[in-house]
């Protein structure tokens, strides 16, 4: 989300902080002032999603292999400029955002009605201003770039915080992403990927010394700035009131402008004094309730990396497991490391935290017949869980945990976590241990895990498949199966049109695919002629 009102203050109001900028220049001035380190430009990857997703029918779930050239010729196209990418991505929601995760998917379900309400009225998806990601995209996103070479990363606790500290460490030559909290970090430099242009790497930087010369703060008054104006820790309401006097002090003292607000409680906080002996991170002089205060010093210390004064008042303890009776040490400490490295989805959250979450689907919520994706998928997850927490225990679930789901979907206000039981799996071939399945090998280990992946999707009669065709298929069977079993309303078209892009789609370049696509749109066009001519 990053701070509310600095993004628009800082372009329309501060100009000089927003410096043109070429990549390559800049790599090559790295190389010149660090010898022993190459250009190293470390990406959030959530930001990128909606630029680096560009293909056209995004409605109809989008192309894969499309998307992937995408992000092949965007890689090459820094790779040949000799910088190096990191990426970094998601991994969890932390407790104390979770209402502002709530609010955005809420007004998220607004924007999807709105596009099935286009569909419903015209015939096409509606244009790019009504436009949302394919479900799921953040989630595959970090395997198709570690398929392409790349370094990615997966968070244990904010994203930003672990890509300002990462770059911070690293000597990094900037941070590309699109967030108000990078100008706020004292990290490496802010590069806005809204105005990347690929083709000549070029884009803005948003300098943060340039803004605190305009605005009179040091860049370790920023933090404090942010928290009044708003930001993911402290609420914009709950700041209100600061905000409000110290906009009426300024409008005293000066002409009304635009940004005043910024420009206000950027003189608040420069006039508030601390004393020499002051070792608190919120000056005294700051007259707010204690609650408040903390509140304060809490959203602070979210911006403090590494090597700051006051970094040891950081909480940078990794909680407990929810779950330690349930799983090793090593079980701990291998779901920890595969879900940083992003070789891993959800058994993080699930094992260490006890939660996970889903996020948007394109989900009709007028279309009764047709369940929500989390109701589809529950019997599944519920065995992924018992897979997980129940493996080699006694088979019975008296005492198994509870997982915690946020799962979005039609009809979910999202005001409290589904709680949600494991199931436990039989697998007919014995009940190892989740650390013989993990850690193991050899051939009955391979068929131990093949038949546990089968049964979490009821498909074990497809084990005589395995070694027969493909593993990408037999996945892609089972999944369909699945899909058969739980959703009655599914059609012998629909079943064809999923396993027509598990078989076919694959034997197609990106270029024949996009020949495709434009004979779908002429038949599109088509179709909405006559459909259109049927409503009148």
């Amino acid at each position: 989300m990053g701070v509310k009102g600095l993004q628009s203050f800082v372009e329309r109001c501060c100009p000089e902080a927003c410096v043109t900028v070429n990549l390559r220049e800049m790599a090559r001035q790295h190389v010149t002032k660090n010898q022993q380190s190459g250009p190293t430009l470390v990406v959030d990857g959530m930001s990128c999603l909606c630029h680096w997703y560009s293909c056209m029918n995004w409605v109809c779930g989008g192309q894969w292999m499309e998307y992937m050239e995408v992000l092949k010729q965007w890689v090459e196209t820094f790779t040949s400029a000799g910088i190096k990418l990191v990426f970094f991505f998601d991994g969890v929601v932390e407790e104390q955002k979770r209402p502002e995760w709530v609010k955005r998917r809420l007004r998220v379900n607004k924007d999807i009605i709105k596009i099935f309400n286009h569909i419903k009225q015209h015939g096409e998806q509606p244009g790019q201003q009504l436009s949302c990601l394919p479900s799921a995209l953040a989630t595959f996103t970090p395997f198709a770039l570690r398929s392409l070479g790349q370094d990615v990363f997966c968070s244990v606790r904010e994203a930003d915080y672990e890509i300002a500290s990462y770059a911070h460490c690293h000597g990094s030559m900037g941070i590309l992403g699109q967030d108000t909290d990078f100008i706020i970090y004292d990290s490496a430099p802010y590069l806005s990927v809204a105005k990347l242009r690929i083709n000549g790497l070029t884009t803005v930087m948003y300098d943060r010394q340039r803004l605190c010369r305009n605005i009179g703060l040091s860049v370790t008054q920023l933090p404090l700035l942010a928290c009044l104006l708003g930001n993911d820790v402290v609420s914009e309401e709950l700041m209100q009131h600061i905000r409000s006097s110290a906009v009426a002090a300024y409008r005293y003292q000066s002409q009304t402008c635009n940004g005043e607000v910024v420009l206000a409680v950027a003189q608040f906080v420069s006039s508030l004094s601390a004393s020499p002996e002051e070792t608190g991170l919120v000056p005294h002089s700051l007259n707010v309730a204690s609650s408040q205060r903390e509140l304060l010093k809490k959203g602070i210390c979210s911006y403090l990396l590494p090597g700051h004064k006051d970094y040891e008042l950081v909480d940078i303890s990794v909680p407990p497991s929810a779950f330690e009776k349930y799983v090793s040490p090593e079980i701990l400490k291998a779901c920890r490391e595969k879900h940083v490295a992003a070789e891993g989805f959800m058994v993080y959250s699930v094992v260490c935290a006890g939660v996970t979450e889903c996020s948007n689907s394109l989900e009709d919520e007028e279309d009764e017949d047709l369940l929500p994706q989390a109701f589809v998928y529950k019997p599944c997850r519920q065995r992924v869980y018992g897979l997980l927490l129940l493996l080699g225990k006694d088979g019975t679930s008296v005492d198994a945990p509870a997982i915690r789901e946020w799962f979005v979907f039609p009809g979910n206000p999202l005001k409290e976590a589904d709680t949600v039981h494991p199931v436990p799996i039989n697998i007919p071939c014995g009940q190892p241990s989740l650390d013989l399945l993990w850690f193991s090998s050899g051939p009955e280990v391979s068929a131990l895990r093949l038949a546990a992946f089968l049964t979490v999707f009821d498909c074990l009669h497809y084990s005589d498949l395995h070694g027969e065709i493909g593993d990408s298929l037999l996945a892609a069977l089972c999944l369909v199966t699945y899909i058969v079993l739980q959703v009655e309303a599914l059609s012998e078209e629909d079943v064809d049109a999923y396993l027509s892009q598990a078989v076919c789609l694959r034997l197609k370049s990106p270029l024949e695919l996009r020949q495709i696509q434009r004979n779908i749109e002429y038949i599109s066009y088509e179709s909405k002629e006559a459909f259109l001519s049927v409503r009148c």
